[in-house]
């Protein structure tokens, strides 16, 4: 499944990220809708579900993301919505880990 957000607040750090396998991070914007999928290995093999998902947060909740390769590049979203048939954009897509 993917679980779609929108951006709320994000570091200044993530702008300045350089290297070439995590310059993804110069495009994250607030305000854009980011969407998310929860796949193996990050999805607990229990619930069937991935740890940060938003799962029982309504759409007022603010809920905190860092990235990958750079925990200085940080910030915060709210949850949009779930889909249960990911259809993420080849933007802004990202995967759970």
């Amino acid at each position: 499944y993917c679980v779609e957000f929108r951006t709320e607040s994000l570091s200044h750090h993530c702008a300045l990220e350089t290297r070439p396998y995590a310059r993804w991070m110069q495009y994250l914007r607030e305000g854009h809708t980011v969407c998310v999928a929860c796949q193996p290995p990050a999805m607990n093999r229990d619930t069937h579900r991935c740890s940060g998902d938003g799962h029982n947060a309504d759409g007022g909740k603010i809920l905190h993301w860092e990235a990958v390769g750079n925990s200085q590049c940080q910030g915060t979203w709210k949850k949009i919505r779930q889909l249960e048939h990911c259809s993420c954009p080849l933007v802004h897509s990202f995967i759970f880990t």
